[in-house]
């Protein structure tokens, strides 16, 4: 019996970067998580702990600080840039994946800045094979709540079915979402254009979408994704179901009109879907 060296990687997960930008009085500030990932040819260090060819992960940190220092714009601009390097620079790796986490702070002066607890993280991907660099880019746990316009009625009842049906709930999710760029010379104005574009898509189609169901939102939001941005191609979509519950205040001789809810934790349903921009 014999056995071989897998698909394989390895990186520098959890590289924690703020920066701020000094260039006028009104200071930029950017906060990020960087991951880096690196393959091509490692069978040395897997079969016999030759690591001539490894690029320590604690070199991959520090190359995420250094290039920082030049600037951060777009988080799709600054992943290329890591990507690039990593693969050009380094004779023994032929393929780099960065992806980046930004977190978001609202301006509240022209130094002052605050962050909510929502969680919300814009996202990117840029993988380089010294050839042609892929860029996906998204949002992780947007948190949406609908106070109403959300129905679920007409499904699938059997001997195990308990769920009542519903002409009026609370639709509430964190959304995931994801979409490859197919752009030419793409730059940082083009990004930061787009993802300020796709994010109010996005909020607009949950908004605006009479919810018969969250598959009905998630295909709404997928679709006003692609209208928004022609050179997405498709949208990568998940919605878990934040389940809202109308308290029992019968016991205490009170009604609920639709008021008083108990938020849900677990388990939850889960909404996944791809929506695709048909050929021509």
């Amino acid at each position: 019996m014999s056995f071989t060296l897998g698909p394989n990687n390895y990186g520098k997960s959890g590289i924690r970067l703020v920066r701020v930008g000094r260039e006028s009085s009104r200071h930029d500030l950017r906060d990020l998580t960087v991951h880096t990932a690196l393959s091509g040819d490692l069978d040395a260090t897997h079969y016999r702990g030759d690591n001539t060819g490894v690029l320590p992960t604690d070199t991959q940190k520090n190359t995420v600080y250094a290039f920082a220092r030049d600037g951060v714009d777009a988080i799709e601009t600054f992943a290329e840039r890591l990507a690039r390097h990593f693969v050009d620079a380094t004779p023994s790796i032929t393929r780099a994946r960065v992806r980046i986490e930004q977190h978001h702070w609202t301006r509240i002066g022209d130094h002052s800045f605050t962050r909510g607890e929502g969680g919300e993280l814009r996202t990117t991907e840029v993988a380089y094979d010294g050839r042609t660099a892929t860029t996906t880019a998204g949002v992780t746990d947007l948190l949406l709540l609908n106070t109403t316009d959300s129905a679920f009625s007409g499904f699938l009842v059997d001997e195990y079915t308990t769920l009542p049906e519903t002409d009026d709930r609370i639709l509430a999710t964190a959304v995931t979402a994801a979409w490859d760029y197919q752009a030419e010379d793409p730059d940082d104005a083009f990004y930061e254009h787009a993802f300020t574009r796709a994010r109010g898509a996005l909020l607009a189609a949950f908004a605006d979408t009479h919810s018969l169901s969250l598959q009905q939102t998630l295909y709404a939001v997928g679709e006003r994704i692609l209208k928004a941005i022609p050179e997405v191609g498709e949208v990568r979509l998940s919605m878990p179901n934040r389940h809202h519950y109308l308290y029992d205040l019968d016991r205490f001789g009170l009604d609920n009109p639709g008021m008083v809810f108990q938020a849900g934790d677990l388990p939850y349903g889960l909404i996944e879907g791809t929506v695709r921009r048909e050929e021509a």
